[in-house]
């Protein structure tokens, strides 16, 4: 633990017990989420699944890596993940993302995948506003982690009808806020 870290953050007025919790249980949604997303990916057959099982390979693998980023600042800040992969998943920030009912019904599979973004964004927003002027690294992190999951929510909501949103694929580049995080 980098107790200057704790302390200076501490100082800066944020509760870092609630921080912690709150890191612990946003990286317990993006593993959980990158488990659910593999299930909803390879249900995603036919022409309309096929058009949308490359943006839900992005996302998947790009939750993944903001469990990866998150575990870093989780412990610089004293916290730690649970032993217990159960418990971890059922703390989770963010309600499963379940294959629905209908394995073959693509717009439902879409629907849970845009709620499980919308979810990532309030959570991710949350933490912005704790952390600004006052956490940089985590608010740096949260932010980072905040684009990338707005943008989910975009290619989510544009195959949904609900509009553009001026957003488009990335090719071969995953995580492009993120990455700094990763090195």
């Amino acid at each position: 633990m980098a107790t200057v870290t704790r302390k200076m953050v501490e100082d800066a007025g944020v509760d870092v017990d609630h921080l912690v919790d709150l890191l612990v249980k946003n990286a317990a949604a993006e593993l959980t989420t990158f488990y659910y997303y593999t299930i909803l990916r390879v249900n995603l057959v036919g022409l309309d699944g096929e058009n949308l099982k490359e943006i839900a390979e992005t996302a998947r693998i790009e939750d993944r890596n903001h469990f990866e980023a998150l575990v870093p600042r989780i412990y610089e800040l004293g916290g730690k993940l649970p032993a217990d992969m159960v418990a971890f998943h059922n703390i989770s920030g963010c309600p499963p993302a379940p294959l629905p009912d209908d394995p073959t019904d693509t717009m439902a599979i879409l629907k849970v995948l845009l709620q499980a973004e919308q979810c990532a964004v309030r959570q991710y927003t949350h933490i912005c506003n704790l952390t600004a002027g006052k956490d940089h690294r985590t608010y740096d992190l949260a932010l980072s982690i905040l684009h990338e999951e707005i943008e989910h929510e975009s290619w989510f909501s544009e195959f949904l009808g609900e509009g553009p949103s001026g957003h488009f694929l990335r090719r071969g580049e995953t995580s492009p806020f993120v990455s700094k995080f990763l090195r």
